[in-house]
């Protein structure tokens, strides 16, 4: 049996884990309830954005990768990377965290 969270809740847990390492963060984009796709969008001031979505492994799992690289990217790419993914799934979730200590990392 394959038993699957809603996005909505993985989306809240994600939030919440945020508020306790005292990062801020928004939902830019609200998804589908139940399965939509999260990308997450970090700031850090001193460097930039990352982008992190969830992609599928071998065995069906859900896990994180940057899609853009490990790199920092300048704000605006990395919003324009979000745009172009809206438009192409218009049920994905977009999480905006402001981390200023570069603290954040997805737990998988």
């Amino acid at each position: 049996m394959d038993i699957r969270l809603k996005s909505s809740l993985l989306v809240s847990a994600e939030i919440r884990r945020c508020e306790g390492l005292f990062i801020s963060c928004v939902i830019l984009h609200k998804g589908d309830d139940e399965r939509g796709l999260i990308l997450i969008k970090q700031y850090v001031a001193e460097f930039g954005s990352r982008i992190y979505t969830q992609t599928r492994d071998e065995q069906g799992i859900l896990i994180w990768h940057q899609p853009l690289g490990d790199d920092w990217l300048e704000e605006t790419k990395a919003d324009q990377y979000i745009a172009r993914q809206i438009d192409f799934d218009d049920d994905l979730w977009v999480i905006e965290m402001d981390d200023p200590k570069n603290i954040y990392t997805p737990e998988n």
